[in-house]
């Protein structure tokens, strides 16, 4: 199978504008993020609206594609860079342009879940510490997953699912493996194509994500699973934690 990566990447951004051309060890945001993506695989593309961040990441040899700036959803930035791209691939992954840190061997846990033919979109999910803070579990922005006996994905959700009956809510880390999602997937191109398509669900605006759109019209979701933590940068506060987890 053909594997390319598009990274999403816009200039604008609530909590931290221009991050992508924020340095983070001497280089911008994006160029680690390529240059992690690149170690696995030979062809890789930034996406992106933004002219500042076109020319960057042509300054440091990269491949990039100019796209709308009217995306609602990086998957929608994925589908027009592929499209414009014309490539013949048969898996197409999709890896945050805030996520510096991302390690090859979490892009290959992607790209095996594609070894079963049933498989039509995949994604990552890291088991939570059975001795981490509860607060990491009920934080409502990192989302968690339950998935069946084959590791598709039953649902997704922002609550802590499942609920543990009968068990004190502090302990209940220990008593069931919760897993949290990861935000980067990987598509077959076809299935990327006909799921840009589709219209907002109703559980995708009552959790605002974006995945539910796909599971709630009959997709189905392969899970990998990495016990590596990624570092993403949504503030400028997270480029600080960033260098320092870089020394």
């Amino acid at each position: 199978m053909k594997t390319i990566a598009i990274i999403p990447a816009r200039y604008a951004s609530t909590r931290f504008p221009g991050k992508p051309l924020a340095i983070l060890g001497g280089k911008p945001v994006i160029q680690r993020v390529y240059e992690q993506v690149t170690t696995v695989l030979d062809e890789a593309y930034v996406a992106t609206d933004d002219e500042r961040i076109y020319n960057k990441v042509q300054e440091f040899g990269g491949r990039v594609v100019m796209t709308s700036p009217n995306h609602k959803s990086g998957t929608d930035r994925v589908e027009e860079a592929v499209q414009k791209i014309g490539t013949d691939a048969d898996i197409i992954i999709n890896v945050q342009g805030d996520e510096p840190f991302i390690h090859p061997s979490q892009i290959e846990a992607l790209i095996k879940c594609f070894d079963d033919p049933t498989t039509q979109i995949a994604t990552l999910g890291k088991p939570f510490d059975n001795d981490a803070d509860i607060s990491l579990l009920d934080n409502p922005n990192s989302p968690k997953i339950v998935v069946d006996n084959n590791s598709f994905a039953l649902y997704f959700s922002r609550s802590v699912i499942p609920f543990i009956r009968g068990v004190e809510h502090n302990q209940w880390l220990g008593k069931y493996p919760f897993l949290k999602h990861l935000g980067i997937y990987a598509y077959r191109t076809q299935v990327l194509h006909e799921i840009t398509r589709l219209p907002q669900s109703s559980l995708e605006l009552a959790e605002s994500l974006e995945q539910l759109r796909w599971l709630q019209n009959g997709y189905r979701i392969r899970v990998g699973t990495t016990n590596i933590e990624t570092v993403g940068i949504d503030t400028p506060e997270d480029l600080q934690r960033a260098e320092d987890y870089l020394t």
